[in-house]
């Protein structure tokens, strides 16, 4: 049987450490919003099939350093910049019709993007996760009791600031897809701690003189593999989107870090949570009847 709960505190640890720094970078140098967020200029250019995008962006970078870019149905090539006025679009155009030989029609699209949007919608996103926490709480406090649920909870937002930890850390833009992808990790965090808590429970019944500590990991050991297999399977398929779909990666890459934190809460975080609140409750009903 695995000794999960035994090494608690290294599990903490880690989660807190990334935190930290995340929160730190976060304080000091601030998430890297991008244009949704922050408003700018959308280009997008026609430059034909088999264009090589590596040395495309070399161009535009040389030239608009913060730009975001992304390639669309093979052919179409988009550019994002917070900085984009008409004298660098032309710059940048005259640039890739030099390299790809372009006509002037090649130029398809040049849009002002404005961050109300993004504003309203994180405010809307904000309000749904938090209705969705709420409900997820409610819901697993009825189907099980109050202290799953808290620990569901706690696990979700340990997957949150994992996720937003790394975009802080390393400094990546932020995007409207970004809350998207928080949204999706939230619902495909919680099924797989709601998998290992109803084992929890079914053990709890037919164990009822062992500890909680005992009880989470003989669940855990029983699920560990069905845990694993899953997040694996799914983080496979998000790879493979990752790499072979350039257009939706800045809602894949957070969705890849999100479900890994997921699996690694949903048995290092959750569970633990479960047990000191369990615990905790032990101690107190002994010592109310003391």
């Amino acid at each position: 049987m695995l000794k999960i709960i035994e090494k608690t505190k290294l599990w903490f640890a880690l989660s807190i450490i990334v935190i930290i720094v995340g929160l730190g970078f976060t304080i000091s140098r601030g998430l890297n919003f991008g244009i949704d967020f922050l408003g700018g200029t959308k280009v997008v250019i026609e430059l034909g099939e088999g264009f090589n995008k590596p040395e495309a962006d070399e161009i535009v970078k040389g030239i608009v350093p913060d730009a975001v870019t992304n390639e669309a149905n093979e052919t179409e090539y988009e550019i994002k910049a917070k900085d984009l006025d008409s004298e660098k679009v032309s710059e940048v155009f005259k640039a890739l019709q030099d390299k790809y030989s372009l006509e002037d029609n090649a130029l398809l699209s040049q849009d002002e993007i404005g961050a109300s949007v993004g504003k309203e919608l994180t405010r809307n996103s904000v309000i749904a996760l938090i209705v969705a926490c709420a409900a997820m709480l409610i819901y697993i406090a009825m189907r099980f009791e109050m202290n799953y649920g808290v620990a569901a909870i706690v696990a979700l937002v340990h997957d949150l600031f994992i996720t937003i930890s790394v975009f802080a850390i390393f400094n990546i833009p932020v995007n409207t897809p970004f809350i998207a992808a928080i949204l999706t990790i939230v619902g495909y965090s919680i099924n797989d701690t709601i998998v290992i808590f109803d084992r929890i429970r079914e053990n709890s019944k037919n164990m009822r003189r062992a500890s909680a500590t005992e009880i989470a990991n003989k669940s855990l050991t029983q699920t560990m593999s069905r845990s694993i297999n899953t997040t694996l399977t799914t983080l496979i398929t998000i790879i493979a989107v990752n790499i072979f779909v350039p257009t939706v990666r800045e809602f894949t890459f957070p969705l890849i870090i999100g479900i890994a934190a997921g699996a690694y809460s949903s048995i290092c975080i959750a569970s633990p949570v479960w047990v000191i609140l369990k615990d905790k409750r032990g101690k107190k009903s002994k010592a109310e009847l003391a």
